[in-house]
């Protein structure tokens, strides 16, 4: 609770009233004691006596004169288990609450997580004090640079997450290795390319081994995050590859008419607009597109190619007689990867963890933490980041152009349908 809480007790008979016990002694009237006359000092302090007593009790029933109780409680407040209060409790004054949205409210800490039981072997006291830290850092979801927008939810930028969670583990030098695990179709290509470079940076400053792990799948900007780890674990389901570009752009001036909606765009610049959805795309336009596509491919296949030896050795194009048919975009399962040379191995999240524990060189018995902030779970190494927000669409299918933050962007992603871009192409 933020702000002042104002707590007040009043007595019935307030000092200076008249009905006060403490008012100024009167003036005295004669009085006998035994025939004599009392003296009047005497009289005066037997009667402050029994003042003095009454007020003793009027404070201890009802309490003095009506003080204001304003208490400050600022910071943070924390409560373990349950909280029991007896009887009645009355707070006048303002009481102030704050809950927050989202789940960007504190920093990330290191949580450990259960280790897959079929992995895990009986540990000693000795074991537990030399075994392997290794840390989970999942890549979910559609990669772009910006959060999405739900009821009440916005959700985490999935590249500034990125970069926050590399950087704490970076600081901590109890941590052996890491474990990337990937499912994801990919994203923007510069998200995914900043990704990329953030993890080459990590791995070139602190040394340690980085695994990548693919889980459903790991295709575009995802599988080009996972090309800068040591090595690449497939699940013997996952979907690998999708080594290409795609820039979505929508023509709605027809579907426009249906609806008596006429666009009366005011530029200056001839292709300031395009691509434009209320226009056709001109010939020249469509070639300056595909010569950025093409570029924007030609990048990815020079970055698989320096990490994935394994690859057959061809031409720079992808169009060139002698390329793997690997390079048109396509996604393959995790066998096919392998025999591509796309992945090292098949297996799963603990043979990841194992093999990424071996090229630490730290044999025996593993932790593993996963870096959550205080409003997410994390109770085994499957569990995932809130990466996407409840979504306030009618329709799952959002338009390009429709609205300012809807603009096309070339993207390193698998992407078979366009109900994907409610996820994440804003």
């Amino acid at each position: 609770m933020k702000g002042p809480v104002e707590m007040r007790a009043t007595n019935s008979n307030p000092i200076g009233s008249a009905q006060h016990p403490l008012r100024p002694c009167a003036a005295p009237s004669p009085r006998t004691l035994n025939g004599a006359i009392e003296p009047t000092a005497m009289r005066c302090a037997r009667r402050r006596y029994l003042a003095l007593i009454a007020l003793l009790v009027v404070i201890a029933v009802g309490g003095c004169r009506a003080r204001p109780l304003v208490t400050w409680m600022q910071g943070r407040m924390d409560m373990d288990g349950d909280m029991r209060m007896a009887g009645a409790m009355e707070m006048d004054g303002r009481i102030e609450t704050v809950l927050r949205a989202d789940n960007n409210a504190s920093r990330l800490v290191a949580v450990p997580v259960a280790f897959p039981a079929s992995a895990q072997r009986e540990s000693s006291s000795a074991s537990l004090a030399a075994r392997a830290r290794i840390a989970i850092v999942d890549v979910d979801g559609v990669l772009l640079n910006q959060p999405s927008n739900g009821l009440g939810s916005p959700s985490e930028n999935p590249v500034a997450l990125f970069d926050e969670k590399l950087a704490a583990l970076e600081a901590d030098a109890s941590i052996d290795a890491i474990v990337v695990r990937i499912n994801s179709p990919g994203g923007g290509v510069t998200a995914s390319d900043i990704m990329r470079r953030r993890l080459e940076a990590f791995r070139s400053r602190t040394h340690k081994p980085v695994v990548a792990c693919i889980m459903d799948v790991g295709a575009g900007g995802a599988y080009y995050i996972a090309t800068s780890c040591d090595k690449i674990v497939a699940h013997p389901t996952s979907l690998v590859g999708g080594i290409g570009v795609v820039l979505n752009v929508y023509y709605l001036e027809d579907a426009f008419v249906n609806f008596g909606v006429v666009a009366l765009p005011v530029k200056s610049g001839q292709r300031i607009d395009s691509p434009s959805p209320i226009r056709p795309l001109e010939d020249d336009e469509r070639q300056d597109l595909e010569t950025m596509a093409r570029q924007l491919h030609q990048r990815f296949i020079a970055a698989v190619r320096a990490s994935r030896p394994r690859l057959a050795q061809s031409a720079d194009s992808p169009t060139a007689p002698d390329a793997p048919a690997i390079f048109d975009g396509r996604v393959v399962l995790a066998p096919a990867a392998l025999e591509a040379g796309l992945v090292d191995s098949i297996g799963y999240l603990d043979d990841s963890v194992r093999l990424a524990q071996q090229l630490a060189g730290k044999p025996g018995d593993v932790q593993l933490i996963m870096l959550r902030r205080d409003s997410d779970r994390a109770y085994t190494a499957l569990d995932i980041s809130p990466s996407s927000a409840a979504s306030l669409r009618l329709l799952p299918v959002k338009i390009p152009g429709l609205e300012r933050s809807s603009l096309p962007t070339f993207l390193y992603m698998w992407q078979p349908e366009p109900t994907l871009e409610s996820s994440g192409m804003q």
